[in-house]
């Protein structure tokens, strides 16, 4: 059974992604979709689209899916797809540990497709996420019911399913991948990963927890590292480390914690993300668009 969304909460905290009623759909049937949600006069500004209010419901329509086959091997995740904007480029968008569900990740998601591109969000956890009313002194616990096998054969069945959606069907260019703390350590072993196919062409790590440095030199897709000086889960010697990888860059704000990107607790936090966003639509734009 799906979950409703909670509130968001920051400056995106009115998103009608929060309105829309969710249901089940198989990946290639794409006849029935969620509401339109309404991308923002900023949002439209920023990506050079001009529309009128009753025509800004078309920019972003959303999909949930049921990827793979079986109950053991399949994937739910929700799609956003641009669609007067859309630049016919993908993004697999790896969440924190609250999951595909929670509206922070989601708001973050539509304002990515916001400005064109087609962006698949999967459930990690398999319906499991961290929920934030449980003890922190659990966290460790619960961490360990997720298997790295497990997620990492669940973030290939998603690749998969986008080469075949999207890049077979000569509908995308290139793959682009964006990872939030949980789901940027795991962003940098799935580029390991793919350094011999390079299906993924960019990346977009946010303060990635539990990153192994020791993967960067196999890492061949250039990624921006995005993190704060005073964040203890993304050591800052870590994306140092990582970022001597070819083409990778890191970007460390001062005073920053962990999750400032996508969840802002305050003015300082809301400029440092616009900052961010904006650093990582030109890094998108520069390695999936400009260079194709």
């Amino acid at each position: 059974m799906w979950l409703r969304r909670r509130p968001a909460r920051g400056p995106l905290a009115r998103s009608p992604l929060d309105r829309s009623a969710a249901f089940v759909a198989h990946p290639r049937s794409r006849s029935r979709r969620l509401r339109e949600p309404r991308c923002s006069q900023a949002e439209m500004a920023s990506s050079g689209t001009t529309v009128d209010d009753d025509e800004a419901c078309e920019l972003v329509r959303g999909t949930d899916l049921v990827i793979g086959q079986g109950d053991d091997e399949s994937v739910r995740a929700y799609l956003l797809e641009a669609v007067k904007n859309n630049n016919g480029t993908c993004v697999l968008l790896l969440s924190d540990i609250f999951g595909f569900e929670d509206s922070a990740t989601r708001d973050f998601a539509y304002r990515v497709a916001c400005h064109g591109y087609n962006v698949l969000v999967p459930d990690l956890f398999r319906g499991d996420p961290w929920k934030k009313s449980l003890p922190m002194d659990g966290l460790e616990a619960w961490l360990g019911t997720q298997a790295p096998e497990r997620v990492a054969g669940d973030i290939e069945t998603c690749r998969k399913w986008l080469v075949e959606e999207f890049l077979a069907a000569a509908e995308s260019k290139k793959l682009g991948v964006v990872g939030f703390c949980y789901g940027g350590g795991r962003l940098v072993e799935t580029l390991a990963r793919d350094a011999d196919s390079c299906f993924f062409s960019a990346g977009v790590c946010f303060y990635g927890s539990r990153m192994d440095a020791s993967l960067g030199p196999r890492i061949a897709a250039p990624v921006l590292f995005v993190c704060g000086d005073g964040d203890p889960l993304c050591p800052v010697e870590t994306v140092r480390e990582l970022e001597r990888g070819a083409g990778c860059r890191a970007v460390v704000y001062a005073g920053r914690g962990h999750g400032f990107a996508h969840r802002p607790e305050s003015l300082e936090d809301d400029a440092d993300a616009e900052d961010a966003f904006a650093r990582m639509k030109a890094w998108l734009h520069e390695h999936l668009l400009a260079a194709a």
